[in-house]
């Protein structure tokens, strides 16, 4: 298979439920901010990081690649290859969460990102989570959308920012508060 088709050489795309849009419709950019999520965590993944750190990233970029292709499909698109993000994806989140909060002390304040290389790497990702969230929002006021896939990345920017304290906890790095004054 040829890893070019020519077919989007006029400023279009194809969706994956069959039709066409251009490639600025607000589809393919919430499939495309997701994307390039996947594309941080897989640097994220680059780094040292503790293992279970690790197997949380890699189930992650799964599930993206499937929430990928959820933004892709319009949701009355039919068909049996078409998988969707569920539910369970993210309660899964949320107990990874609850794992790592056991960990970490309370937040008494504002944090700034950073730290390691790969918290602060993680801290990026958790903001183009939420770019893609707000372009999937942006997407559902037009268009049905599942509405697993806007409390997925919700919650995933939720996991990531708690995966950077984690990260940076596992390393003995020191958070740093936010300063009003400086």
């Amino acid at each position: 298979m040829k890893i070019y088709t020519r077919t989007g050489d006029s400023g279009d795309t194809g969706l994956f439920g069959g039709g066409r849009v251009r490639k600025h419709h607000v589809r393919v950019e919430a499939y495309g901010t997701v994307d390039e999520l996947n594309s941080w965590l897989g640097m994220v993944q680059a780094g040292p990081l503790p293992e279970q750190a690790q197997r949380w990233l890699e189930a992650i970029q799964n599930d993206l690649f499937r929430l990928g292709s959820d933004l892709a499909t319009p949701l009355d698109t039919r068909s049996a290859w078409v998988v969707r993000i569920e539910q369970a994806a993210v309660e899964a989140l949320e107990q990874a969460i609850d794992r790592m909060d056991e960990d970490l002390p309370p937040l008494t304040s504002f944090i700034l990102p950073g730290g390691t290389p790969a918290a602060a790497a993680l801290h990026v990702a958790r903001t183009v989570c939420r770019r893609a969230e707000r372009v999937a929002v942006a997407l559902a006021d037009v268009e049905a959308v599942n509405p697993a896939a806007i409390a997925y990345l919700n919650r995933l920017s939720d996991f990531l920012f708690t995966l950077a304290r984690w990260v940076n906890l596992q390393a003995g790095q020191d958070e740093v508060p936010w300063s009003v004054r400086t």
